[in-house]
Order: structure tokens, then C-alpha cells, then sequence
């Protein structure tokens, strides 16, 4: 390789959605400049990113509870879920600019319109519940949303949830048809395969060992490649590690003061899924229920219907698990390599603060599937074991750092951790992360790319109409777009089509 083919204008490390996002991004906004991404496995989309493996298909905090808090006088904290919604329409809004450009054929490869429901059982639970639908259906942004305690009105909902089950207390849920089903590992090949169009270097099979600041202010990133075993030096004015839950390593690696003091606790997932079509095609929603107490927010259990290689399916989940790999091919030593001496006490501070989760995950190890099956019959109360299998999703690294609650405090949520001079960016951390990428990329922007901010704005908002607007205080502008997006992604086109099809399955059932 000629020694101009490894000078670069960005490298980007992991083809995920996020590097898919910026790259795409970038190449909008700089159509000249020289991207180039490395990517350890085989192909894009297969580690975080990939639908088997994401757990985050569509948060728009339509159904997600742990999004809204309950304060001490029984009312409910709705900021961060109006945060979210905007967040991923964000999202809505550059791919609905993608499929009008003509830059996504087919919409429906990646997102499908799907009803969100909240569901809750017990008295409490049913008056948060309904405190929460009215906190949030104060906003347009969730208008249309439904409430009902009433069993028979839950059953039409629900039918595959409501058949057989006992009404010995009392039971809740919200509906709003608004939601959608996201397939994020296709929309990331999707994204590189108009990347690769647009002279976008993309090596797959290609471990990223080394980052390092050159004297000219340039990084050098050492590379090897995995089918040959030879190892190069790329340089690049801008490096953006969005490895998934390798980031926080590179990051590391990377030797930039503002990775320092900053730990990774993994946390993997399992899912039971439905291997009975009769049975998936009786369900058509994203049902979330309530997480148990000490267990961690990505643990919060859901019946999902969800659309994977174009075919209905239903996933029951997640279980939490623990293994030191930082990502599902990972490696045994992942968490040992990654404590260091400026974050070791940070670490301690968490494992001493954090013990109810860690008592949570030893007992999610110990499950036997007869026991996960308890857990799913709390929301099928007819599943039958034969009709489910238990497949192993991806891992999650959730960020530990010190803040003003302490040290070693576990957070939950995604993170930009970026050079003072911007000129080196990584993402850390997991839910909601994929639904709101394109949100967090525009961070990357603003953050890395300040001289060029001002000339790109105009095309920014050509992309994202609503950026440097608050959709929470304008009305109209939101109602616009909401629409518009939904028109561009043939969300109510091909609503219609399922709701046919759904009343067909459940007149023959």
C-alpha cells in the first residue's frame, strides 16, 4: 500500500452504527475529504450493532419506564424521556434526508412502523403508571398515547399476553402506535455499503493495536491485519473510536488525560426466542414491563416483536450475565487489561457501591430455563418451553467514573469522551445509544470540528431540520417533522398493511 493510501483525513475504528453515522455524515458535509475504517471482524454490523445482538431497537422512550423517575410525592420526572423522543427523531429526520436523497432505497430494510406499550401489575405500579401517562401526554410528542386498567380493553391489546392469565391483582398498560421497530445492524451495512460507493476505504479483519500522537500533531494508528498478520501505520488528522465496548481500551491507548480515571463494567445479555410462528404472529408490539429491584436499566423486561432478515420475530428478555469480555468476541481479558493505576481506586469504589448488581447478575447466572420460563409466563401465561429457545445477545460496557454523586459511580446512558483539541473522540457506554446516533455524532461535530461548524450548519440543518431548535418548545416545527419523517419512511403506508395482516392471524386464532 502506497504510503499516500495511509494518510488519512479521519480514521474510524468499529463499523457499527455510529461510525456509520459519522462517516455518512462527514461525507456529506466534506464530500473531499479521506475517510478510512477498521473493523476486527469480518464484515460491518456484527459486534454491538447487529440485530441479534442490540437490544436498542427504536428507543424513543414511548415504553421504556425506567426513562421516567417517580419522585418521593408520587409525580414523575418526564425530562429525560422528552430528551430521548427528540433525540431520536433526530435520528428520523437524517434518515428520512437519506431515503429522500435516494441514498436508502427501501426504508422498510431497516424500519417498520410498531406499536409501544408500557405494562405493569400491582397497585402501585398501575398508579405510576398512570401518574407517567399523564406527565408525558402533556407533550405532542407523545400524543396519542392510550391508558387502560380495564381487563377486557388490555386483552384486545394484547391477546397472546391476556389469554389464560388471572386477574388476582390489579394490572395496567399504555399504548401509543407512533413506535418503531429498528433494525440496527442493517441500517450499519446499509450506511457502509453507500460509504464503500463513495470511495470510503473500509477494511474488515483489521485489529486497531496501537494509537499514538505523532510530533506533526497527526495520530498514528497501528494496524494489523488478521488474514495476513501484517502490520501497518495509518496516520489521520481525526480519530473516532466508536468500537463498541472495545472503545474504552483504545481509548486508553490513546494516552489523552480526559481517558483517564474511567472504568467499564460488562454486562452481557440472553434472550428467549419464540421458534413458533403461530405464536410470534399473535403478538405485535414492544411490550416493557418494570426492571427488579437492583437490577440494572438494560435488564428491564420486554416482550419485543421485532423484524430480523424480513421475517416477524419475538424476542422475551433480557437476562443479564457477566463475563470480563468487554464485546461478545472479546477476550477473556477485556476487564483485567483495563484497570489501570489512574482508575484502579475508581474501580474499587464502584465494585464496593454496587453490590446489589452484582448479587443481581450472580443470580441471573444461575437460571435454569424452567426458571426463565417463570419469568416469561409473567408475560405469556401459556408459553410453553418447547416453543423458546435462549439466545446469547451482545455485551454492554456501562461507563464508571467519578463524579459529584462519588467515586466509582456507574453510569447509564452514552458518553463522548474527546481530546481538549478535539482531534481524538470515543464513544462509551450503551442504552439508548443506537436510537439516538445521530444525536450523539452531531456532538462529535460540534466538539471536533468547531472551525468548520459555521460553513457546515447550513447543510446540517439541510440533513437535520431541527438542529439548533428545541422540538420541546416548538410545537409546530415537531408536528412538521413527525409527519414528514413518518411520509418519507412509509411509516403509516406500511402501518396499514400490518394491521391487515394482524387482524387476519387473530381471526384465525
Amino acid at each position: 500500500m502506497r504510503n499516500d493510501q495511509k494518510n488519512s483525513d479521519v480514521i474510524l475504528i468499529g463499523a457499527g452504527i455510529m461510525s456509520a453515522t459519522l462517516g455518512t455524515l462527514l461525507k456529506e458535509l466534506a464530500p473531499d475529504w479521506k475517510l478510512t475504517v477498521f473493523e476486527k471482524l469480518s464484515d460491518s454490523g456484527k459486534e454491538s450493532s447487529n440485530e441479534w445482538n442490540n437490544a436498542g431497537t427504536g428507543h424513543a422512550a414511548l415504553c421504556e419506564l425506567n426513562y421516567t423517575v417517580e419522585k418521593p410525592d408520587g409525580s414523575v420526572d418526564v425530562t429525560k424521556a422528552l430528551n430521548i423522543n427528540e433525540q431520536f427523531l433526530l435520528s428520523r429526520q437524517f434518515w428520512a434526508y437519506l431515503v429522500e436523497r435516494g441514498l436508502i432505497k427501501n426504508p422498510q430494510d431497516f424500519i417498520m412502523p410498531l406499536p409501544h406499550m408500557s405494562y405493569v401489575r400491582g397497585e402501585d405500579n398501575v398508579k405510576f403508571l398512570k401518574n407517567r401517562y399523564k406527565a408525558l401526554t402533556k407533550s405532542p410528542f407523545f400524543e396519542g398515547m392510550d391508558f387502560s386498567e380495564d381487563p377486557e380493553k388490555l386483552a384486545d391489546w394484547l391477546p397472546l399476553m391476556f389469554e389464560g392469565r388471572e386477574f388476582d391483582e390489579p394490572v395496567a398498560a399504555t399504548k401509543i402506535d407512533s413506535g418503531t421497530d429498528v433494525n440496527f445492524g442493517a441500517l450499519t451495512r446499509i450506511l457502509f455499503q453507500h460509504l464503500h460507493q463513495q470511495d470510503v476505504l473500509l477494511h474488515n479483519q483489521h485489529d486497531v493495536q496501537t494509537i499514538k500522537r505523532t510530533k506533526d500533531g497527526r495520530w498514528a494508528v497501528k494496524v494489523k491485519n488478521l488474514v495476513t498478520g501484517v502490520v501497518e501505520e495509518h496516520t489521520a488528522k481525526f480519530v473516532f473510536i466508536g468500537a463498541g465496548g472495545g472503545s474504552l481500551q483504545l481509548l486508553q491507548k490513546s494516552g489523552i488525560p480526559e481517558g483517564k480515571h474511567i472504568g467499564g463494567f460488562p454486562v452481557s445479555g440472553l434472550f428467549m426466542v419464540c421458534n413458533n410462528q403461530e405464536i410470534v404472529e399473535q403478538h405485535h408490539a414492544k411490550v416493557y414491563g418494570k426492571a427488579a429491584v437492583g437490577a440494572p436499566p438494560m435488564s428491564v423486561p420486554h416482550l419485543d416483536t421485532r423484524f430480523i432478515d424480513n421475517q416477524k420475530s419475538l424476542l422475551f428478555g433480557p437476562f443479564a450475565g457477566f463475563t470480563p469480555k468487554f464485546l461478545k468476541e472479546g477476550s477473556l481479558m477485556d476487564l483485567p487489561s483495563s484497570i489501570r493505576p489512574h482508575n484502579i481506586t475508581t474501580m474499587l469504589a464502584a465494585g464496593v457501591k454496587e453490590m446489589s448488581l452484582t448479587k443481581y447478575l450472580i443470580q441471573q447466572l444461575m437460571l435454569s430455563k424452567e426458571q426463565r420460563m417463570k419469568e416469561l409466563r409473567d408475560f405469556i401465561p401459556n408459553a410453553k418451553a418447547e416453543d423458546w429457545e435462549l439466545v446469547v445477545a451482545g455485551q454492554r460496557v456501562q461507563v464508571i467514573k467519578d463524579t459529584n454523586k462519588g467515586k466509582g459511580t456507574l453510569q447509564f446512558g452514552t458518553e463522548v469522551v474527546s481530546a481538549e483539541d478535539g482531534s481524538i473522540a470515543a464513544l462509551l457506554g450503551a442504552s439508548p445509544g443506537a436510537s439516538t446516533a445521530v444525536h450523539v455524532m452531531l456532538e462529535v461535530i460540534e466538539k471536533c470540528f468547531p472551525e468548520q461548524l459555521e460553513a457546515w450548519t447550513p447543510k446540517i440543518k439541510e440533513m437535520v431540520p431541527s438542529y439548533g431548535v428545541s422540538l420541546q418548545e416548538n410545537e409546530t416545527l415537531f408536528r412538521e417533522l413527525h409527519q414528514s419523517t413518518a411520509e418519507a419512511l412509509k411509516l403509516e403506508e406500511q402501518a396499514n398493511q400490518e394491521a391487515v395482516l394482524e387482524e387476519r392471524v387473530l381471526e384465525k386464532v
